[in-house]
């Protein structure tokens, strides 16, 4: 088919016109949109802190024990005493490696970081061997020196100072300083608001 010269100029025309539109459509145009994926970095930095130490008791208690002992068919009763000066302290903390990954969430949309944490709890506790001391140690003539019985002052103070480190007051301070220090973690790896909570369900 023979095309005239101005039939071929709108072609030519036409042509390039349809090329020009086709180029310039939207969908030639790539839509970008930016996903963030949560990256575990959060998770990671929390666990790496293993057990974090948020509040610690110093403790002082004086332990009076007394081995009572009869003798002769219960004619005669005699004592061992001892009289111990203890001094000790307890940390409390949470146990970072009691985490699950559920416990750390980061939403990318609204930047909120979820942290559930374990509940506060005794980390260590001892006493400080060079303050305590036997301030009086008792035994009567006819009676038998309990050698086991420092032993068991000792044991009865350890069990005062963790006790002592158990206290609601001490547990709340516990969690008010996790909760702080662990927020400000959160924001430094790019959260923008941190919640915290303690005492994961089905734990």
């Amino acid at each position: 088919m023979h095309l005239g010269p101005s039939r071929l100029v709108m072609v030519l025309v036409g042509l390039t016109l349809l090329g020009a539109l086709i180029f310039l459509m939207p969908w030639r145009q790539p839509e970008h949109v930016i996903v963030e994926r949560p990256t575990p970095s959060l998770l990671i930095a929390i666990r790496d802190m293993s057990k974090l130490e948020t509040a610690e008791v110093h403790v002082e208690k004086v332990v009076d024990l007394t081995d009572r002992q009869s003798s002769f068919f219960g004619l005669v009763e005699t004592k061992d005493a001892i009289l111990l000066v203890a001094v000790g302290r307890a940390v409390v903390g949470v146990d970072l490696g009691k985490m699950r990954d559920e416990d750390v969430t980061l939403d990318g949309a609204t930047g909120t970081a979820r942290i559930n944490l374990p509940e506060p709890e005794v980390l260590s506790a001892r006493l400080d061997e060079d303050a305590t001391y036997v301030f009086a140690r008792s035994t009567d003539l006819l009676a038998r020196r309990n050698e086991q019985l420092e032993a068991s002052a000792r044991r009865q103070a350890q069990r005062a100072i963790e006790a002592a480190a158990r206290t609601p007051d001490v547990t709340q301070r516990a969690r008010n300083q996790a909760e702080k220090q662990l927020t400000a973690l959160a924001k430094a790896l790019g959260a923008k608001q941190v919640e915290v909570t303690f005492g994961a369900v089905n734990r």
